[in-house]
């Protein structure tokens, strides 16, 4: 039975099965294609098409065709490291400059330039010979006895939870592994990758989407280098590092303890924090918050003004919301649209006048920005005493732009993001962007009446504003607030998964659905009804004491 397949502008029948990759192979011999969409299914390339369909190729500027890159790239620096070093163990983590860094769970183990040069040889060794790929299937049986005989027992942990039957594992040249991911055909795909020192073990750089498919300049950030580090470490602690771990301590601990737990940490660092600012308070004026969306801003404000009072100081919480300039004025993103996302959104000449004043314990009117009618109106009248800092929050209050006029030593700035390291294995870390955009699409359906695929759709604007923007602040920040809590996910799950499964298949957003629920379905499920009302988790699934505030 005949079949017609669109792709590249031709329209072409077939009376037998056609590979991807044969049809990519017609338009880019230099492969740069390592993915492609058949009526809006992410595919690999070896996958065979039979049936009427659309193919839309795609580069690794594509986000879906990067992650499946990326993964096809940690699977060939995974099989380096067995042939150079069979004896060692690493684990890939999320880091600094977009990469992945690369450690040694074995103990007293540090990376070595002898070390990167040997491992480097044998990656562009495997990437030479053009190993293929190859996808077997097998039962979750099958698959927990080669994980034990190649040694990957962090592997074991998560197939309790699989809710699959089989295991889609690869081999490459003897070697095996599985990447949670679909990959490229063969080796010989991997085309730009950058292996460096950065102790104690390595960083990996690959092409990233928002960089158009190029690897970005590495820019160390010590700040939130040590961010991740200690977050690590506490997960180790609790055994949160791993999925299959917190599935674990939620079975074992249960949930009241497990939650409890990990809202301990929080209330630890608002104490910390509520030191710091104490023990600074007379030079203190503004206390800055600021990071990317979804992180828990708006409740940690709030939960800081508690901290900071039941220390006598009377903090005042300003909104950098109600100093966004009126329609018409809002400077317009590359596709023409309003970007308020920009700091030039914002008035910072007002602001800055308004911050000034107050700090000098004159009486100010501020600005209150009707967001129906998108203009600025009078606001509140505000004068600020001794012991009454002020706190601004917004994805700006970092930038020295919004505080020029105001010393640095009278600002106290605080980023605040999720920084989690968990793993599905030792080869396959969660990642952090994609827990955010979990919270949005939960917060926003909730809160706002947007839709799973509305808040997908504007995620790129959002976090091409966030590297335009934000991540940079960080690392002039005085306190890294660490907002995530190890519980959260399978809390979650039962309000993101309803919301994701809705997507019709037809849609644009259902890749990055599929994405998602492919990552939550690990994950067991988890009531909130022991999560406090005044945890920053409320902020995003509801009852929040702190809603009306």
């Amino acid at each position: 039975m005949s079949f017609t397949v669109h792709y590249a502008g031709k329209t072409r029948t077939f009376d037998r099965k056609v590979a991807i990759k044969d049809l990519a192979n017609e338009i880019d011999p230099e492969r740069k294609i390592v993915a492609a969409r058949i009526n809006n299914r992410t595919r690999e390339l070896d996958y065979e098409i039979y049936y009427d369909c659309s193919v839309e190729f795609l580069e690794i500027d594509d986000y879906e065709a990067s992650k499946i890159y990326e993964a096809s790239l940690r699977f060939v620096v995974a099989m380096a490291f067995s042939r150079a070093y069979p004896d060692l163990k690493i684990r890939f983590s999320y880091n600094v400059s977009r990469a992945i860094s690369v450690n040694f769970i074995n103990p007293g183990v540090s990376a070595t330039t002898a070390m990167l040069i040997r491992v480097k040889h044998e990656i562009e060794q495997i990437i030479a010979a053009d190993y293929k790929l190859k996808r077997n299937i097998a039962s979750n049986d099958d698959a927990a006895e080669i994980y034990r005989e190649r040694g990957f027992d962090d592997k074991l942990g998560l197939l309790e939870y699989r809710p699959e039957k089989t295991v889609h594992l690869y081999e490459c040249d003897g070697y095996e592994n599985y990447m949670y991911s679909h990959m490229v055909p063969s080796t010989g795909y991997i085309k730009e990758y950058k292996l460096r020192l950065y102790a104690p073990g390595f960083l990996l750089q690959y092409p990233r989407p928002e960089k158009g498919g190029t690897i970005p300049d590495f820019k160390d950030a010590p700040t939130f280098s040590r961010a991740l580090k200690e977050s690590h470490d506490w997960a180790k602690i609790v055994g949160s590092d791993t999925v299959s771990g917190i599935n674990n301590s939620i079975k074992q601990r249960g949930p009241i303890e497990f939650i409890n737990l990990c809202e301990a940490r929080h209330n630890r660092m608002l104490c910390e924090l509520g030191q710091l600012i104490e023990d600074d308070i007379d030079d203190i004026s503004l206390i800055c918050v600021a990071g990317p969306s979804s992180s828990g801003k708006t409740t940690f404000a709030n939960r800081l003004r508690i901290e900071l009072l039941s220390r006598g100081i009377n903090p005042i919480r300003i909104s950098l919301d109600d100093y966004y300039l009126e329609k018409g004025k809002t400077p317009l993103d590359e596709y023409g649209k309003p970007d308020l996302e920009s700091i030039d959104a914002l008035n910072v000449e007002l602001f800055n006048q308004n911050m000034v004043s107050l700090i000098n314990g004159e009486e100010v009117q501020l600005p209150r920005f009707d967001f129906q009618t998108g203009k600025s109106v009078p606001g509140r009248i505000l004068k600020v005493g001794k012991n009454e800092p002020i706190i601004i929050e917004g994805i700006h209050a970092l930038n020295d732009r919004m505080t020029l006029d105001i010393p640095k030593s009278a600002k106290f700035k605080i980023f605040i993001s999720p920084q989690a390291q968990i793993n599905l294995d030792d080869h396959n870390p969660l990642s952090l962007t994609d827990l955010r955009l979990i919270r949005r699409i939960v917060r926003d359906y909730k809160f706002r009446n947007a839709s799973a695929e509305e808040t997908i759709l504007m995620w790129p604007s959002v976090r091409r504003g966030e590297f335009r923007w934000i991540y940079d602040t960080q690392e002039g920040s005085d306190y890294v607030y660490n907002s995530m809590l190890s519980y959260e996910l399978p809390v979650m799950k039962k309000y993101a998964v309803p919301l994701l499964d809705a997507i019709d298949k037809e849609s644009p957003c259902y890749p990055v659905a599929l994405r998602l629920m492919r990552m939550l379905k690990f994950f067991i499920d988890m009531d909130d009804e022991w999560v406090p009302s005044n945890s920053l988790m409320r902020e995003f699934i509801g009852g929040s004491c702190y809603a009306d505030v």
